[in-house]
């Protein structure tokens, strides 16, 4: 093979290879992706009592609200939802998951109640939290926050939970406002606002887009 017939074939199988891997790349990206681009712009809900399955705040200014992801072979993964565990028909806990799958802050929240059903209609303090979730949480009134990474934990006294609607029916809705602080950084404190959600009974096919 001439000099000129070799060069001409390492460039041709270099060409191969470069749109292989970009081919690859492409391909691993649209599996493991959390979002697409579909132009949905998410806005505050309304506040509202009507089992509308709707959650919104502000944390430290920039909008939260719950978006699906993609989800994978282990199940959705579902932007809102409600965690409890029960013990001979009584609740141990009961808790309000919200996870942004699609903004840049991946943000995930999690209010924690020391069983619902011992709670009414009214405002209710939001206390310390250690940042865990589950039988791991506070047995209080609390919540838990990851925004761009960081993980933030509602203070002592810090914030105020006012439901406003709650039946046995599964109705659950209210407004809330808090004040939460950086685990690692307990100078890093930044307030949540305008906080509100509406759950009924079709949260489990609710979809947010």
């Amino acid at each position: 093979m001439s000099q000129t017939q070799n060069y001409k074939f390492q460039t041709k199988k270099l060409k191969i290879m470069k749109t292989t891997i970009l081919t690859f790349y492409v391909l691993i990206t649209t599996l493991t992706g959390c979002s697409d681009d579909t132009g949905f712009t998410p806005t505050l809900p309304a506040i509202t009592q009507t089992g509308e399955n709707t959650f919104g705040c502000y944390v430290d200014g920039k909008l939260l609200t719950p978006r699906d992801g993609t989800g994978t072979y282990l199940g959705a993964d579902r932007g809102m939802k409600i965690h409890s565990l029960t013990d001979t028909g009584n609740n141990i806990y009961d808790e309000i998951r919200v996870r942004d799958f699609k903004g840049d802050s991946n943000g995930i929240m999690k209010i924690h109640f020391a069983d619902i059903n011992t709670y009414s209609i009214g405002e209710f303090i939001i206390n310390e939290s250690n940042c865990e979730d589950g039988l791991s949480a506070n047995t209080t009134t609390n919540l838990t926050l990851r925004w761009y990474g960081k993980w933030y934990c509602s203070i002592n006294n810090g914030g105020v939970i006012n439901i406003t609607q709650l039946d046995n029916i599964g109705n659950f809705s209210g407004t809330f406002s808090c004040t939460v602080q950086n685990r690692e950084d307990s100078s890093d404190i930044i307030e949540i606002t305008k906080g509100r959600f509406d759950i009924g009974l079709g949260l489990s096919t609710a979809v947010f887009p």
